[in-house]
């Protein structure tokens, strides 16, 4: 599996939230290299693979940040809200795609600085922004109505130090990494039973995992998202290095056992790894999917990840090498199955 290449193929799939069924031809295509694959009613992607020992649930959501149309103008110009947590602060003079009856190329209106005066030189509200495709009287009316999604149109490309750059790589990496997993458990003759959600709707509100999670019986989950990767204007205590390793949480609603024998079993594999101390909930579907049901042992993997909820995040792809070392590890390890 060529990781790069799987990460821009995902992440260049349509995924706004409620829109999954853009993505899902690719993801399905993908997890059916493993397993047998179905789609619920959320949209959540689920593949199954029958197998002894311990049963393990590995999570990964598959949808991004996007923004909703709310009105169409007669002038042809988009009225829009957020659809997901985007950072406003990098909307204006985006390049975006509107997902209507056909998909259409547009711009974010931006007022020329010459022009722009008291608050209009910082970041507007959802209220003051368009999106301007070129269309206008009856015919943009004809192609886009209130409640189409938009998602943001920008290149992938290979930074200099081997790091990725693109859109979406939240949480398109969680589930390039989860693939990768089944791969080396392919190759070791692997015998557990696992399931695998790609879940529908995390940025909306875990609404996906909430489902999910609860029509799975597993006994163990891996959930698998991105976390803040350390810039020149993040705090050092709370952020991981690029390239550092998988992020390994310890939060109360996390497993301590399990997050421990991760811990000691990367030290004994060698394989890089960084801690993420969470005093309270995560904000990942680990916390629904934790309590769902009969509950489930639940340990979270995140990959660490720069501007977060932009057209520019950036990852390390050895970062997705070594979560999905780990997690194929543990799943060999304290998985109790008949394996090879």
């Amino acid at each position: 599996m060529n990781i790069k290449e799987t990460l821009f193929d995902l992440a260049k799939a349509s995924s706004a939230p409620g829109q999954e069924y853009c993505i899902a031809p690719v993801a399905e295509k993908m997890l059916s290299d493993y397993m047998n694959v179905s789609t619920d009613n959320l949209g959540n992607i689920v593949g199954h693979k029958d197998g002894n020992g311990t049963h393990f649930l590995l999570d990964a959501h598959l949808d991004s940040i996007g923004m909703i149309v709310t009105a169409v103008e007669e002038n042809g110009f988009l009225r829009v809200d957020k659809c997901g947590g985007i950072d406003i602060r990098t909307i204006a003079a985006q390049d975006v795609i509107v997902h209507g009856r056909e998909d259409l190329f547009g711009v974010v209106t931006s007022t020329p600085p010459h022009l722009a005066s008291g608050d209009g030189k910082k970041a507007s509200g959802f209220d003051e922004i368009m999106i301007d495709t070129g269309i206008d009287g009856d015919r943009i009316f004809s192609l886009v109505s209130p409640g189409d999604r938009v998602t943001l149109k920008t290149p992938y490309n290979e930074m200099a130090n081997g790091a990725l750059s693109g859109a979406y790589f939240d949480n398109k990496a969680g589930v390039c990494a989860v693939l990768r997993c089944l791969e080396i458990l392919k190759e070791k003759a692997c015998n557990n039973e696992i399931t695998v959600l790609f879940s529908a709707q995390e940025e909306a509100g875990l609404i996906g995992a909430r489902a999910g999670g609860f029509n799975c019986n597993a006994e163990k989950c891996f959930c698998v998202d991105v976390s803040f990767a350390k810039t020149g204007a993040t705090p050092k205590n709370i952020t991981a290095t690029l390239g550092g390793g998988t992020m390994i949480g310890f939060a109360p609603i996390l497993n301590y056992e399990m997050s421990r024998q991760l811990e000691s079993l990367a030290k004994e594999k060698n394989i890089p790894y960084q801690l993420e101390i969470m005093s309270a909930s995560t904000g990942t579907n680990a916390d629904v999917i934790a309590v769902s049901a009969q509950g489930k042992k639940t340990a979270l993997l995140s990959l660490p990840l720069k501007n977060m909820h932009t057209g520019v995040e950036m990852l390390d792809p050895a970062d997705i090498e070594y979560t999905a070392q780990l997690m194929a590890e543990y799943i060999l390890t304290f998985g109790g199955a008949d394996n090879a």
